[in-house]
């Protein structure tokens, strides 16, 4: 079951002005610094989600992604990577002045959630989006972004000195989605758990209780017992989801707890994801 779109819409808008606040309250000089990011300054932060944005927005209400259209045509047959059209993407807009790649990811992220707010219900419902990681519905197109720019923000936080944003919303849909793609996050490793769950509960922001299948297409029945259990905090579970932490040091430190079946509960907090790419 997806998010309700009452709640996802309005927190989406929530975190995009968080955002904006987050780009406002760092120092001007800080954009020319290196990134917690390797290989990128912190305005190329921005420059990446001003790419992704205005992508998503062009592809909700049916129109091209351009700068993904124009990179694809330029492959002349290598393979489609993330990393190269980020190269591309981020490297174009560091030509540009910082303050009009703010501006662009402002605008993009209006757009997308004006359009997606204006879908009928029906296509909010129906309505599948080729974005760069895989075909999306828009619901997870929205909450995907969403989880971007709360997670990204993090970075660009944690760079220039500013404190973490520990709110529940935006956790809970990094925590939510790094849920939905446990079987996903297992299959790229080469595993596959059928007839297995896994039961996460977290405390704190972003926390919340789900049982989920470690295969794709499978849910628990009513009063089956998870063979797999993590615990811990929201915060923790989404920057291992994030891979901005590896899940052995939330381990050893107790942010995160493992039961029942512990080798099983590691290998899916190990292979957590919350983006397909």
């Amino acid at each position: 079951m997806t998010l309700e779109r009452t709640w996802l819409l309005e927190q989406a808008r929530r975190e995009r002005e968080a955002m904006g606040r987050s780009i406002q309250y760092t120092e001007p000089g800080e954009w020319e610094q290196d990134s917690l990011l390797s290989g990128w300054l912190n305005r190329d932060i921005v420059a990446h989600l001003a790419a992704g944005d205005v992508a998503a927005a062009a592809l909700v209400a049916g129109e091209p992604a351009i700068e993904i259209d124009a990179y694809r045509k330029s492959l002349d047959g290598r393979p489609f990577t993330v990393d190269g059209l980020n190269a591309v993407v981020v490297g174009r807009r560091r030509r540009e002045n910082f303050r009009e790649v703010a501006l662009e990811w402002g605008r993009g992220a209006d757009v997308l959630l004006e359009r997606a707010s204006e879908l009928s219900d029906r296509d909010w419902s129906t309505r599948v989006v080729p974005f760069v990681g895989g075909d999306l519905r828009v619901p997870y197109l929205v909450q995907s972004r969403m989880n971007e720019w709360w997670l990204h923000g993090e970075d660009l936080r944690a760079g220039v000195g500013l404190a973490p944003r520990r709110e529940h919303p935006p956790i809970f849909a990094v925590n939510d989605m790094a849920v939905r793609m446990i079987p996903y996050g297992l299959s790229v490793a080469g595993l596959s758990f059928s007839g297995k769950s896994v039961r996460v509960k977290l405390e704190g922001a972003g926390g919340g209780t789900w049982q989920y299948g470690l295969a794709p297409h499978e849910v628990p029945g009513p009063g089956v017992e998870p063979d797999a259990v993590i615990e811990g905090t929201g915060y923790a579970f989404a920057m291992v989801a994030g891979r901005r932490v590896p899940a052995e040091e939330y381990l050893t430190s107790g942010g995160l707890i493992v039961g029942g079946d512990i080798p099983l509960a590691e290998t899916v907090l190990t292979n957590l994801r919350v983006f397909a790419v």
